[in-house]
């Protein structure tokens, strides 16, 4: 019989294994469900839009967040990774679907626009491709997607990419909205997610408690003709990390 678990990777690739390729959609294994989806850019998808989330564009206005170095996460066709090359940051884009990563980078060419896309697993390219630190990590729409015990590896890459007084904007399911409200327990029975995870403002701040909240509220929703993305079933928040961390968390990056 096979002894396979030695460590906490060990441990976070069994549970990957207990959902469906299909039914999983953020590992390396679900890129072709992706290339699929974004394969057809006719579709009427909200997101396919070439605009940035208006809580991103209201961040920069507002000064809460400055230019810097950003990485977006689970990037799609680019649109916050072009505004905020516009911008002045300096951007690295990470996508699982290559048939994203394409529209992104014809948009980007087309725009005149420097980002520095990747494709693949941004838990895996952390460290190689994806060097941090980072002033600002963008996410809308990649946490949602997340099997609940991988929510340990996007701390950990947090940990791992974002700088001291760096910015996390994230943009994910609402409860009360779309997403699914099941208790974590219930995705690992069904062997799915159920489209993406739904979440609380109270379940998001607990996840985030090592992070400063700087602000979390319901994304706006915009108007067709508004210069910017925005749903009213979404969360929008900005959480800051501490310039240091407290004296345990140092102890454990020493060790």
């Amino acid at each position: 019989m096979d002894r396979n678990i030695r460590d906490v990777d060990d441990v976070l690739k069994l549970l990957d294994g207990l959902f469906a390729p299909e039914a999983d959609r953020w590992t390396a294994d679900a890129a072709g469900w992706w290339n699929g989806f974004y394969g057809d850019r006719s579709k009427e998808v909200p997101f396919f839009v070439a605009k940035p989330d208006e809580s991103l564009v209201s961040y920069v206005e507002r000064g809460l967040v400055a230019p810097g170095r950003a990485l977006d996460l689970g990037c799609g066709p680019g649109r916050n990774a072009l505004h905020l090359a516009s911008l002045g940051f300096e951007v690295d884009a990470v996508d699982l679907s290559d048939e994203a990563i394409g529209w992104a980078r014809q948009r980007a060419d087309e725009a005149g626009a420097e980002v520095r896309f990747h494709h693949g697993d941004a838990f895996a390219l952390a460290g190689s491709e994806l060097t941090g630190p980072y002033d600002l990590i963008c996410d809308s729409g990649c946490f949602h997607h997340l099997p609940p015990h991988r929510r340990v590896s996007y701390l950990a890459l947090l940990e791992r990419l974002l700088a001291p007084g760096g910015h996390l904007a994230l943009t994910c399911f609402a409860s009360g909205g779309m997403g699914s409200e099941l208790p974590d327990a219930a995705f690992y029975r069904d062997s799915r997610l159920h489209g993406g995870l739904a979440y609380t403002a109270e379940s998001l701040r607990w996840i985030f408690s090592d992070l400063t909240e700087v602000e979390l509220r319901r994304m706006r929703d915009e108007p067709a003709d508004s210069p910017h993305f925005g749903e009213a079933f979404l969360w929008t928040g900005l959480f800051r990390r501490p310039d240091r961390p407290d004296g345990r968390r140092a102890a454990l990056i020493e060790r």
